[in-house]
């Protein structure tokens, strides 16, 4: 493995996890994003979550028999899922997304701590990428000093 694919490989895993970070972000600033029960046009917020895949299998194929024994060129986000949660609704008929007939309001089904969860799976990734990295430039700085 070449030093700077290490560098691209790492600079790809973090560009991954701050995407993700970035989702669960988003997915906490719309937790009390409202909409109408049973109305297509006004739905509340749907969590999103990425799906990872390795750059090298999605260039080549995963139909490759030694796949597995060729070295990876980092991952990158593939697909992005609205999870498909029945909606949380509560029982408030002054609220202005409120169903005129039942004063339901529906609300996206995200679970608080599920996102915390992933937050710091995604901050725990970021900096394993970033302790990679750094190890990679130091040993590259420590090939070019024996070299003077």
């Amino acid at each position: 493995m070449a030093l700077f694919e290490s560098f691209g490989i790492s600079a790809s895993g973090m560009t991954a996890n701050r995407f993700w970070s970035d989702l669960v972000a988003n997915n906490v600033a719309n937790i009390h994003s409202s909409g109408t029960p049973g109305d297509p046009t006004n739905q509340p917020y749907r969590r999103q979550v990425p799906v990872f895949a390795e750059m090298l299998r999605q260039q080549t194929g995963a139909a490759l028999p030694n796949a597995a024994e060729m070295p990876g060129k980092g991952v990158q986000v593939t697909q992005l899922i609205n999870v498909d949660n029945e909606p949380l609704l509560v029982h408030d008929p002054g609220h202005p997304d409120a169903d005129p007939e039942t004063g339901y309001v529906a609300y996206p089904n995200i679970n608080i701590l599920n996102e915390m969860v992933s937050l710091i799976a995604a901050s725990r990734a970021y900096q394993s990428n970033v302790t990679v990295l750094e190890s990679a430039k130091s040993m590259a700085l420590a090939a070019l000093e024996m070299g003077r």
